[in-house]
């Protein structure tokens, strides 16, 4: 089975382009000649990391996690330095495990933490993946439209709380 490959260009401007191929060296070839928007005007190229998968999916998932790295994290990768790569990784949320259940259906009237943990799941929120970017919508804040004006002054859809 033929293999595929990540691979990491370092730019004209010290920028990186990541990609994947199953044809590295074509595809080297399609970015000298300027067939690739990116590289195209970031000239010269120069390979400076490459990786090998065996399936494509497996690529592309590998693909996407490093375009989502920060520039000293792909620094590290281009020097084959997994443990600042591994220092370099974004925590994540703390796990946390709930308490077991009282009366959830386990030994001896007790709940087992690991059915608990199966119906309760994780507490808290799930961690963003690297690969989000969260962005303003242009023109959001602080633009009022028509309908926003006229729920504001006629009251629809506001919903009064317990009064005390």
């Amino acid at each position: 089975m033929k293999p595929f490959f990540v691979y990491l260009l370092r730019c004209g401007d010290d920028s990186f382009y990541c990609g994947h191929t199953d044809d590295l060296e074509a595809r080297l070839r399609q970015h000298e000649e300027g067939d690739v928007g990116y590289t195209a005007t970031r000239k010269p190229l120069a390979l400076a990391w490459q990786g090998e998968f065996e399936t494509r999916e497996g690529a592309i998932e590998f693909e996407q996690r490093v375009k989502g790295w920060s520039r000293a994290k792909k620094e590290a990768l281009v020097a084959g330095d997994w443990v600042a790569i591994s220092r370099l990784a974004r925590p994540r949320a703390p796990s946390v495990r709930p308490e077991p259940v009282e009366g959830f259906a386990g030994t001896e009237g007790k709940a087992s933490t690991s059915s608990a943990r199966t119906v309760l799941g994780s507490v808290g929120p799930e961690p963003i993946p690297s690969s989000v970017r969260p962005e303003l919508v242009e023109g959001f804040v602080g633009t009022k439209t028509e309908a926003s004006t006229s729920s504001a002054r006629t009251g629809d859809g506001v919903v009064e709380g317990p009064k005390h």
